[in-house]
């Protein structure tokens, strides 16, 4: 996390790097300091009695990595996977692994603080799939949605 003065005004901003994903019509960042890896699609081996959203595991290099669908985490249609999907491999604690699954990988952005809108949520319309948004980035015109790996992959229900 690098630390900036904008426009010399003596303000400095924390700056962080997201790697843009897109699930279906939408793009979500993640937090570039928990990806391990990024891996093409490959055969993903069932385990039977999880919950419906984990895929199952895989083996790489090694190591066997249980593997989640960010799709259906979040409630949305199941995955289709093609030549543009991927596995991003997740390092939220050093002995500790996840694969999530998303339609493409598509580009690393640096955003600061002045970049991020928290999300404001009315308690009456909250939905499910709010839950796992930290908030919005701005990046040239675009908006993108940044998800909050603890929650989605942490054993706690969301809020």
């Amino acid at each position: 996390m690098a630390m900036e003065n904008i426009l010399g005004t003596g303000i400095e901003y924390e700056k962080v790097q997201y790697m843009v994903v897109r699930l279906g019509d939408e793009q979500y960042g993640i937090d570039i300091k928990y990806i391990d890896n990024i891996v093409r699609m490959q055969p993903i081996t069932r385990v039977p009695k999880v919950q419906n959203y984990f895929k199952g595991v895989i083996n790489l290099r090694g190591e066997v990595i249980p593997v989640m669908s960010l799709r259906l985490k979040m409630g949305l249609a199941d995955d289709v996977f093609t030549n543009i999907s991927r596995i991003i491999i997740i390092k939220m604690e050093p002995d500790a692994s996840i694969g999530v699954t998303v339609d493409e990988v598509k580009e690393v952005v640096t955003l600061d603080e002045t970049c991020i809108d928290q999300v404001a949520y009315d308690a009456g319309t909250k939905d499910e799939m709010s839950n796992f948004i930290s908030g919005v980035g701005k990046n040239n015109g675009s908006l993108i949605s940044l998800l909050d790996l603890g929650v989605i992959i942490g054993d706690k229900d969301p809020v």
